[in-house]
């Protein structure tokens, strides 16, 4: 059962009857979970590791009609995850030609190809930078590719084609940092220009990795401009693990939603840099505050709409199908949490810059309980009111830790 722990805005000026009305809090929590989706990475289920190796697992999923299964039993669990992303050449290496099977697959689970992921950092023709090589060959390949993905998006019906470039230098003075934005910005406007009604461009940014001197996108200003200069169906994508340490990530989110440049989110959590670990193990407030952002566009505009929620993050550690229901799980956690806030009494407390009641009304909602009623939440939708243990009660990893592991073993365990 759900208890509230006292007021979260403690100003005898502000109307606190609705904030401290469970009927209201369950309404608002079950408004908040209802508009809530989140699209889960084809690769997260897949045998993935560190820059030294890659420890295997015997239950990772093998082949991509392993993959979907995966994700269509994480969507049955959560009620949260209807989309699967997908990277090209992991999941479709004959590019449009999968399609049928591909389509096949989401018949057969339910669950529908989400974002494409074009891959512009494995093969050995990119040592050099894929959309910014110095070779114009190489770049023309490379813009192909992003052509071919962006066909493969309009075949599958999926909105977003999510573009991670990895292109960059290590060393001062080998590159040309001014004639690469431009031949980036000629590729992007390509890319732009091959987009169907209703699809997006996201462009990603990542300070360093695998380039430590200069990345081509670098950060959220640059991925901003290459966005506008692309066209109006290009937008940012964020990426929590893809910042400096102590960077005002919620600050950025709230500059692109003024601007209307922001398209979506790779979510995950970092300690100390692209760690990939799973979402709010580490620092779940700020996920907290990201929503927060969010929500306060939502309730300021009526016909806003929420930006493309993803998850990107690697499980070398934890099992695959449990971190991500974890993950999911948390994800929905913290949005409810956000949805408790009431932007209009915050925002009276904030103009009358009362610092300490303001700050205990933003924080008073991310330290409610509310996993009760999001289990209230999932019941009413003939979920199970924990996913995980439900999850642990089907044996669907005992399962297919048997159909998989001997597959398993004939891996690899190095990238070397």
């Amino acid at each position: 059962m759900f208890h509230w722990c006292g007021d979260l805005c403690t100003s005898d000026s502000v109307d606190n009857e609705e904030t401290v009305n469970p009927e209201a809090i369950r309404s608002r929590i079950f408004a908040a979970l209802d508009s809530f989706h989140i699209e889960i990475p084809s690769w997260g289920f897949a045998n993935t590791g560190t820059r030294f190796g890659k420890f295997i697992q015997s239950a990772a999923a093998t082949t991509i009609e392993e993959k979907f299964a995966d994700a269509a039993e994480v969507n049955r669990l959560t009620g949260a995850t209807p989309t699967v992303a997908l990277h090209v050449l992991w999941d479709m290496p004959n590019g449009i030609a999968d399609v049928p099977a591909i389509e096949a697959l989401v018949k057969a689970t339910g669950v529908r190809a989400g974002s494409i992921n074009p891959n512009m950092f494995q093969e050995a023709d990119y040592k050099f930078g894929s959309l910014c090589n110095p070779s114009a060959e190489v770049r023309s390949k490379a813009t192909q590719h992003m052509l071919d993905s962006v066909a493969i998006g309009k075949a599958l019906g999926s909105a977003e084609v999510s573009l991670w470039l990895s292109d960059g230098s290590n060393y001062p003075g080998t590159q040309s940092m001014r004639r690469r934005i431009g031949w980036l910005q000629e590729a992007l406007q390509t890319t732009h220009d091959a987009l169907a009604p209703g699809q997006t461009l996201l462009v990603e940014y990542k300070p360093f990795e695998p380039a430590f001197y200069h990345t081509d996108i670098g950060d959220w200003g640059m991925a901003l401009e290459l966005a506008r200069g692309a066209g109006p169906h290009a937008k940012v994508l964020v990426d929590t693990g893809h910042h400096f340490l102590g960077t005002n990530i919620e600050q950025i989110v709230a500059w692109l939603l003024q601007v209307g440049a922001l398209g979506g989110f790779h979510f995950n959590d970092r300690k100390y840099a692209d760690d990939d670990l799973t979402l709010g193990s580490i620092d779940p407030y700020q996920i907290f505050r990201i929503f927060h952002e969010l929500l306060y566009q939502q309730h300021s505009s009526s016909d806003a709409a929420l930006p493309a929620f993803m998850i990107d993050q690697s499980h070398n550690l934890k099992g695959k199908v449990e971190a991500m229901i974890q993950t999911v799980m948390t994800a929905q956690e913290l949005y409810a949490k956000a949805a408790l806030i009431d932007q209009e009494q915050l925002a009276e407390l904030q103009d009358s810059c009362r610092l300490v009641e303001a700050e205990e009304c933003f924080r008073g909602a991310f330290w409610q309980d509310v996993r009760p009623l999001v289990g209230e939440w999932r019941e009413a939708r003939g979920l199970a009111a924990s996913p995980l243990e439900a999850l642990r009660q089907s044996g669907y990893v005992e399962q297919i830790t048997t159909e998989r592991k001997d597959k398993n073993a004939r891996a690899g365990s190095s990238y070397a």
